[in-house]
């Protein structure tokens, strides 16, 4: 891989098992400059190998983008897009007790794990809680988390199930698992759920910025990154209107500048700005 990328850099989908040694391994492909990584299909369910298919030939279709520009393949339905209505729950109780704490949601995906290192590397120790939709495989994320982890100041860790949201610390989405941001009186926690694939994507960006919207409000802070399809445009649009303030990567620091650009075109974005000065307005805004 470091090899094909130094002489003749050509579009690279990493496929990889899940085993310890082939996490590591993928993942250090992403450093060198695969687009992306899939997991590799094993036989099962139906389900699963209807979901391995959306997301073989997204991922194909993203690595063509990110590289040619225009995808010349014909484009068809594979499956259903659900909405991420198919994984919120309906509020219940005073969830929303006043609070002026400030949290932060990412949702990012090809060429995103380069993205949120840039971003996260450019944080200070004591930054707003930060929860975070990759779009990833299960079996990589907390190789992901860990690597991340030990060169940021902040603490970077495969989110759990009820972890809760603290300044200096960032949450990442376990691959295929939904990841919601929860409000219980002032403290904010996540909550880790299975579901269908929403925005054709688990985790689902979607899911994420729904749920900010929804137990944050004007307390969050969006921001959406380089990424194929309009996964997490509707959410930040509903963030918007919900009073948070929401960035969006732009074009030419973008692997694929498709979701950026989606939650542009749909109203949700308050600024564009490249990689490198995400952090300092993140920081801004949450004052």
């Amino acid at each position: 891989m470091k090899k094909i990328m130094s002489q003749h850099p050509i579009p690279v989908v990493m496929c990889s098992s899940l085993t310890e040694h082939g996490s590591e391994t993928a993942l250090k492909a992403l450093e060198y400059g695969a687009v992306d990584i899939i997991q590799k299909p094993r036989m099962g369910t139906k389900q699963f190998l209807e979901e391995s298919k959306v997301r073989i030939c997204d991922a194909v279709r993203a690595a063509s983008r990110a590289r040619l520009g225009i995808i010349r393949a014909e484009r068809r339905e594979i499956a259903p897009k659900l909405t991420a209505d198919v994984i919120m729950a309906r509020p219940t109780g005073n969830s929303m007790i006043q609070t002026t704490e400030k949290v932060v949601v990412v949702g990012a995906s090809t060429g995103g794990t380069e993205a949120l290192r840039v971003f996260l590397e450019l944080l200070p120790a004591d930054s707003p809680g930060i929860v975070i939709v990759q779009h990833m495989p299960e079996g990589f994320t907390r190789g992901f988390s860990e690597r991340l982890n030990g060169i940021c100041r902040i603490t970077v860790k495969e989110a759990a199930d009820n972890d809760t949201v603290v300044r200096g610390r960032a949450l990442i989405a376990p691959g295929n698992k939904h990841l919601l941001l929860k409000r219980s009186g002032a403290r904010y926690y996540v909550e880790v759920k299975d579901g269908p694939l929403v925005s054709r994507h688990r985790p689902s960006v979607d899911v994420l910025f729904r749920s900010a919207a929804r137990y944050a409000g004007k307390n969050a802070v969006g921001v959406i990154m380089t990424g194929m399809g309009d996964d997490g445009a509707k959410g930040m649009l509903e963030m918007k209107e919900a009073g948070a303030r929401n960035i969006a990567q732009d074009e030419k620091s973008s692997v694929v500048f498709g979701m950026p650009n989606e939650a542009i075109k749909l109203g949700g974005v308050e600024l564009v700005r490249p990689l490198e000065a995400i952090a300092a307005d993140v920081l801004r805004m949450c004052g």
